[in-house]
């Protein structure tokens, strides 16, 4: 028992003398990197948005500030709180910005050229201590890696929407992310109020892989007749609690987006179980691709 202890305390003094993180940067401004951005002010860090114009510097204020206002009629915060949340943000324009980060979480598009580019010039821009993370929920974090020189320092940190309420963080591992990454990540988010679970690095992670595989099959059950869109939504909201159903919660996420990610899924194991539903590819194909278009699944005024 008394080895067992002191090899715990050991444990504990090796990641306490891990780098701290003080800043982190946050890249894309979208309603993940906002809700990042948010939950990482109210963690007490220095925090450095990188948007691209002016204008979305006003959106995402006032996003934060609207969502801060709802914690306090909650009562979760009060106005100085508040205040010194919001102190803690700083916006800029480019990424040069970030040099003085501890930790970036890309949180831009969901699109691999996209996400390679701001990976490739991060590691040239930031110093080596630097620990580079995606938000991504379905692009390779390994070739993500390969791209710079700190492979050991690649990981995901794959938050769910909206980040400011839901308590999951999947932490996603390459096979050169270093256990010290690993840690200081894992910290991280228990320092965020989240619950992390860890995850390798395969197609759609956890979270995505098991989504995705609910919407796709809600999908066929609507093309081969099985019942109607709104008694399949109602069999998961009602019988299993689910707060929204899997073709409303693909109208909601876009249905683009959810076809990509089931192409991702489809290519990345070749089995067949994972082939998108030729209804969703052609939703697609029609640009009928949910709340964003005003009709997918369902219209939307």
């Amino acid at each position: 028992m008394g080895g067992f202890l002191v090899m715990k305390a050991k444990k504990k003094v090796e990641h306490e003398g891990m780098p701290s993180i003080k800043t982190i940067g946050v890249v894309g401004a979208g309603q993940m990197g906002t809700g990042i951005a948010q939950v990482s002010a109210q963690a007490g860090f220095k925090v450095v948005v990188v948007v691209n114009n002016e204008e979305t510097i006003g959106r995402v204020q006032k996003e934060i500030d609207t969502s801060l206002n709802r914690a306090i009629e909650l009562g979760k915060i009060n106005r100085k709180e508040k205040d010194k949340i919001i102190s803690h943000l700083t916006f800029s324009r480019g990424l040069k910005n970030l040099e003085k980060a501890d930790i970036v979480i890309e949180a831009a598009v969901e699109n691999a050229s996209v996400k390679e580019d701001i990976f490739s010039n991060l590691d040239k821009i930031c110093p080596p201590h630097t620990i580079l993370s995606t938000n991504t929920s379905s692009i390779s974090i390994t070739k993500l890696a390969n791209i710079t020189q700190r492979p050991a320092k690649v990981v995901g940190m794959h938050f769910m929407y909206p980040a400011q309420k839901m308590k999951l963080v999947e932490i996603i591992k390459t096979p050169a992310t270093s256990d010290e990454t690993y840690h200081i990540v894992k910290n991280l988010a228990l320092k965020m109020g989240k619950t992390p679970i860890t995850a390798i690095d395969s197609p759609c992670f956890v979270t995505s892989r098991l989504i995705q595989t609910l919407i796709n099959e809600a999908i066929f059950c609507l093309y081969e007749g099985v019942s109607t869109k709104e008694e399949i939504d109602a069999a998961l909201k009602l019988g299993m609690n689910h707060p929204m159903g899997p073709l409303e919660l693909a109208d909601f996420i876009g249905l683009d987006v959810v076809l990509s990610m089931q192409e991702a899924l489809y290519n990345g194991f070749k089995d067949p179980k994972y082939r998108p539903c030729p209804l969703l590819a052609s939703m697609v194909e029609a640009g009928h691709l949910g709340r964003k278009t005003r009709r997918g699944f369902y219209e939307y005024k």
